[in-house]
């Protein structure tokens, strides 16, 4: 599996399946009935997209619109950006101020304007998607997870369980360096909050 055929089950996983448990099933499935390498293949290409996002921009561009941001919160957003699609994906693996630009992120933060209205499957967050290569390799080879661990280390993955930014470590909290770093999206917070 290349990074071509991933894109194409993530984004077929939208477009065939409802809500994320749905979309997790359907990739699930549709990963039983592959090879264990595919899986792996999966798998890595997952961790690879992740690594792109796992910076401390982008953890800043996601406190910035959504007022929170835990390691943990953090973590399943770079799933959920995944879960967006390639398109979406590379433009703001790019350019993490360009989220201010995605259809959905403007929804959410519309509806988190108007209240607390946001459903399960709103959340930008995919927490399940990081377990549908490890579910299906289970499933598919009877193997351990462990073994899938050391398959993907044996591929030269770092494997984490929280963030591990590459990038310029900041005060994620500065609201100074926040609009310097990601002036479109401040800039776009403060007028909805009718601050500009």
């Amino acid at each position: 599996m290349d990074a071509d055929e991933f894109w194409r089950l993530i984004e077929q996983s939208g477009r065939e399946a409802g809500g994320k448990k749905a979309r997790a099933a359907w990739l699930q499935d549709a990963l039983e009935q592959r090879s264990a390498e595919d899986i792996i293949d999966f798998e890595s290409c997952i961790l690879s997209a992740r690594r792109r996002v796992d910076t401390w921009l982008m953890w800043g561009a996601m406190r910035a619109l959504f007022g929170f941001g835990s390691g943990d919160g953090f973590w399943y957003f770079q799933m959920w950006l995944v879960g967006l699609g390639r398109e979406v994906f590379e433009q703001v693996a790019r350019d993490p101020d360009a989220l201010v630009d995605v259809p959905e992120v403007q929804r959410l933060v519309a509806l988190e304007h108007r209240g607390p209205s946001w459903t399960n499957d709103d959340w930008p967050q995919f927490e399940i998607l990081d377990y549908v290569a490890g579910n299906a390799w289970e499933r598919a080879t009877g193997n351990s997870r462990e073994s899938f661990f050391d398959a993907l280390r044996a591929r030269g993955h770092e494997l984490f369980a929280l963030p591990h930014p590459s990038d310029e470590d900041w005060e994620l909290d500065d609201e100074e360096e926040s609009a310097r770093r990601l002036p479109r999206i401040n800039r776009y917070m403060s007028e909805l909050h009718g601050r500009a």
